[in-house]
């Protein structure tokens, strides 16, 4: 099945409640693959939307390393689909093209 940015905001929230259930092992690495659709759907047209992207998956990445797995959860349940609904919205279950 091919990932769309619906799909990486409905993984987001899953993984978010695995990682308040303490289910980190295995949350990391569907997180991994989730960034990686996530990076290859993203829209390149809008430089303020990649930084605040960027942001926030840097800021995933030190709650990871710092391992504040609420702070996680956090940040994808609500920072990352803050970002995606608009982009969601615009595209429903469609995959989105970099030119777009």
């Amino acid at each position: 099945m091919t990932p769309t940015l619906h799909g990486c905001q409905q993984q987001a929230k899953q993984l978010a409640l695995q990682f308040r259930l303490g289910k980190n092992t295995q949350a990391a690495l569907e997180m991994a693959t989730m960034v990686n659709h996530l990076l290859s759907l993203f829209p390149t047209s809008g430089v303020q939307q990649v930084q605040n992207l960027q942001y926030i998956l840097s800021q995933c990445l030190a709650c990871q390393q710092r391992k504040d797995w609420l702070a996680l959860a956090d940040y994808l349940e609500y920072e990352l689909q803050h970002l995606l609904q608009p982009l969601s919205d615009h595209h429903p279950g469609t995959t989105m093209s970099a030119s777009e």
